[in-house]
C-alpha cells in the first residue's frame, strides 16, 4: 500500500469518526447512504473541476462511462 492510500483511508476514518462524535448520543440509521452520496458528490465535483469539465476525462479519470457520470451529476444535483 503506498503513502497516498494510507493517507485516503486514515482521511475517510477520521471523518467519520468527527461525525459519530457530532451525533453527541443521537443515533444516526442512515450513515452509509449519508457517507457515500457525500463521499461520491464531493469526488465528482473534484475531478469535474480538475478536468475543467470535461466529463469524457472525468469519466475516464474515475473509472465510469459518460452515462454513470451523467446519472450521478443529476441524482447528486451536480451542475456542470
Amino acid at each position: 500500500m503506498n503513502i497516498n492510500n494510507q493517507n485516503q483511508k486514515a482521511l475517510t476514518r477520521e471523518s467519520v469518526r468527527i461525525y459519530l462524535e457530532s451525533l453527541n448520543g443521537h443515533n444516526t440509521n442512515k450513515l452509509y447512504d449519508l457517507v457515500i452520496e457525500e463521499t461520491e458528490k464531493g469526488m465528482i465535483t473534484e475531478v469535474l473541476a480538475w478536468c475543467k469539465g470535461n466529463r469524457s476525462n472525468a469519466a475516464e479519470m474515475l473509472g465510469i462511462t459518460r452515462t454513470t457520470l451523467r446519472n450521478k451529476m443529476r441524482k447528486l444535483k451536480i451542475k456542470g
